[in-house]
């Protein structure tokens, strides 16, 4: 069975686009913005040459799913992802839109990236070896990699519009947006990262960690933005292959970066395209992901 065509770019009749991210298209509707997730992936800090069919529609779809879960312990700025409902100058690209786009809020972004990390893994594993701590967390002596933590900690980054985020402790975090907002959003961090990890565990996975955006309303108030839980914004492992002690399985783009690097990319352009069957693989991974959190296919 052949793969489906991959939405790399959209173009949106009369409408501009606003910015574009590695993943998302963002359109400007007044006091609203259109996201549109498209499949495009990145590794390694480029975008690939590739597209993950239907990636896009995971994003989307698990966002809102959880968006929709959590509005108890915060609200969100999701307003709808039915395109019947999108202002009229949208129909036109309403098939294109469907399953992959979210009509959103507009905010002010908080310039912090907000991570939890119940398991060490990832840039957490690396800083525990060379510090043992991370981003200024202590940790006891003596953890492997990928161990549980003795209970889950919030890791804030800095926003890089290009490259890594890099990790910064809360004190850092305070300085750029003030203590008492990091406060707030440390404890926002934590409970959706608990509800999430509940979640997930009782669907068999285990989320190790994910990283929140939080934007700020006219009001005041502090809203949850952008994609939630997703693969691509948070570690996903299956619980019935978890062996800590090395990296683990994941529900992401794990067989992008091993083929990337079998076929010794030296992560500089002109970027690969990937084979067929990596980015079958991929999309499979994304899916089920999706399909073992939500209950549901992707529409």
């Amino acid at each position: 069975m052949p793969l489906a065509t991959p939405v790399i770019h959209t173009h949106l009749n009369g409408v501009a686009p606003h910015r574009q991210g590695k993943v998302r298209d963002i359109y400007e509707l007044d006091d609203q913005l259109l996201m549109v997730a498209t499949d495009r992936i990145s590794a390694f800090d480029y975008v690939l040459g590739s597209g993950i069919p239907d990636k896009g529609k995971v994003l989307t779809q698990l966002s809102a799913f959880w968006f929709e879960q959590t509005r108890d312990i915060v609200p969100n700025h999701l307003i709808t992802t039915d395109v019947t409902a999108y202002p009229p100058e949208l129909r036109e690209d309403a098939e294109m839109l469907a399953g992959r786009s979210m009509l959103v809020q507009k905010t002010n972004p908080v310039p912090i990236e907000c991570v939890a990390r119940g398991y060490l893994s990832g840039s957490g594993w690396k800083d525990y070896r060379a510090t043992g701590t991370v981003c200024g967390v202590p940790l006891p002596p003596g953890l492997r990699e990928s161990d549980p933590l003795p209970a889950p900690i919030f890791t804030p980054a800095t926003k890089a519009t290009s490259g890594h985020d890099v990790n910064i402790s809360q004190a850092e975090a305070g300085r750029i947006v003030g203590d008492q907002l990091v406060a707030t959003l440390r404890e926002l961090t934590l409970q959706l990262y608990a509800f999430g990890a509940a979640h997930a565990e009782s669907r068999g996975i285990i989320l190790a960690d994910t990283k929140f955006e939080f934007g700020i309303t006219e009001a005041g108030a502090v809203m949850l933005i952008d994609e939630v839980m997703t693969p691509d914004s948070s570690r996903y492992w299956p619980k019935d292959q978890y062996q800590p002690g090395g990296p683990q399985p994941s529900f992401d783009k794990q067989y992008v970066r091993d083929y990337l690097e079998q076929i010794a990319w030296n992560k500089q352009p002109p970027v690969p395209s990937l084979p067929d069957e990596v980015v079958m693989r991929t999309r499979d991974k994304y899916l089920e992901a999706f399909r073992r959190l939500t209950g549901k296919e992707v529409r």
